[in-house]
This record gives C-alpha cells, structure tokens and sequence, in this order.
C-alpha cells in the first residue's frame, strides 16, 4: 500500500464513519467527489477537507459556482440548508423525453439539499423527497443513518420515513448487527436521543440481515418498508 496514492469515491454518499475508517487505515489519500449525470461534478472533498470533516463533500472545483435555494428560488443564509444549484460548462442540456432540471439564474438543480459549514466545505444533507416531516420538524435520514452507523454494534444501516396518524411521519431504522452482538432498538434509540434532537430519534427499529443497495451502493429504499 506505499504506492497507493490516491482513492477516488464517487457514486452513493460516503458516510463519515467510512470515510474516517478509510484515512485512518490508509493515510490521506482518499478523494470523494460529489456530482451528478445532469452536473456533472458539484464538489470535491480532498483527504484536507474529510479529515476537517468527514461527513463533507467539499469544495467546488474551479469554473463551478454552486448556490443554496429556498422553494421561490432565494438564496439562503449563511449556515442554513438550502436546495442545491450548480453552474459549470458541463451541465447538460436535457432529458430525451424534453424535460430538463430546474434552472435559476443559469445554476441547474441537483434535487439535493445542503448546507455549508464555517470552512465553506458543502455538506449534502439528503435527496429533497427525502426529506422526512414529523410533527412540523424536517429530518434528513443521513444525519441519523451517520449517527448509527457509528455505534460499535452496526455494520450497516437505512432510515426512512412512514405514515404515522399522529405526526404525519415517523422515522424507521433498519439495522445489520455486527456479527455476535445482542445490540437492542433502546439501545439504538437512547444512543440517538443522546446526540440529536427529539424529533430524529427513531420510533422504531428493525433488524435485517442485509440492507438492498443497488449496484453503485445505494440503498433501495423502496424494498425497505
């Protein structure tokens, strides 16, 4: 591994419990770029950046501008979480079927949600549909999914969002235990409850043997009910 000099990541999101697992088994020489078919690259999150902050997607690279909207097109706050818009000269030109993105002021959304954190590196808080709404409270599952996947007991996780009659969603984990653990769902819960705010705490938890990813890593959420 001396030789090795660069590890490039793409595709699903890198969680920040693997991404510093990767630098701290193999130095600073992993990459993670963040983009898109329709924007081609958005970021990209160098060893420097990952280190600072793990969870991150980075920078934009030169001759690529990326702005955080609201719903009418504003531009958000500093530090607050915005849908995702880039500009770049790769962006493409549209759908076969004649549809395209959304475009404001020359900048393409990603259908992303985000936010920038005080060292200007772009944090990728989830899909905007995924965007799980209980009891008034917006919830993005990554968050959550990070916040498990670093406890000792998880080998792998997913969190969604399902119809609950009295906060209009709830949230739903499904966890793969790390081979001989007795890991519990209070365990889980309390391990969250300690760390995120009420509304993020799962109110149920599922065990699983594996979660269905797709072939790039993504998980399939639409099998996980």
């Amino acid at each position: 591994m001396s030789a090795l000099r660069i590890i490039h990541a793409t595709g699903s999101a890198m969680g920040a419990p693997l991404a510093q697992r990767a630098l701290d088994e193999y130095g600073d020489v992993l990459y993670s770029l963040y983009g898109s078919t329709e924007v081609a690259w958005v970021t990209i999150a160098t060893p420097q950046d990952l280190r600072a902050a793990p969870g991150c997607a980075g920078r934009p690279p030169r001759a690529t501008t990326v702005r955080l909207l609201d719903d009418d097109g504003r531009r958000v706050p500093e530090g607050q979480p915005g849908r995702i818009f880039v500009k770049n000269p790769m962006t493409f030109g549209g759908y076969t079927d004649g549809q395209t993105k959304q475009v404001v002021d020359g900048h393409m959304s990603t259908g992303d949600v985000g936010h920038f954190d005080a060292g200007g590196r772009l944090h990728v808080d989830g899909r905007d549909d995924d965007m799980i709404v209980s009891g008034g409270e917006n919830v993005f599952p990554s968050e959550v999914e990070d916040l498990l996947a670093r406890h000792g007991g998880v080998d792998d996780v997913a969190v969604i969002g399902v119809d609950d009659a009295e906060f209009g969603q709830r949230l739903k984990a499904f966890v793969v235990r790390t081979p001989s653990t007795d890991l519990d769902s209070g365990t889980l819960t309390g391990h969250v409850r300690s760390q995120l705010a009420r509304h993020k705490v799962p109110r149920e938890v599922v065990f699983v043997d594996v979660i269905p990813r797709n072939a790039t890593g993504k998980v399939l959420k639409r099998e996980l009910c």
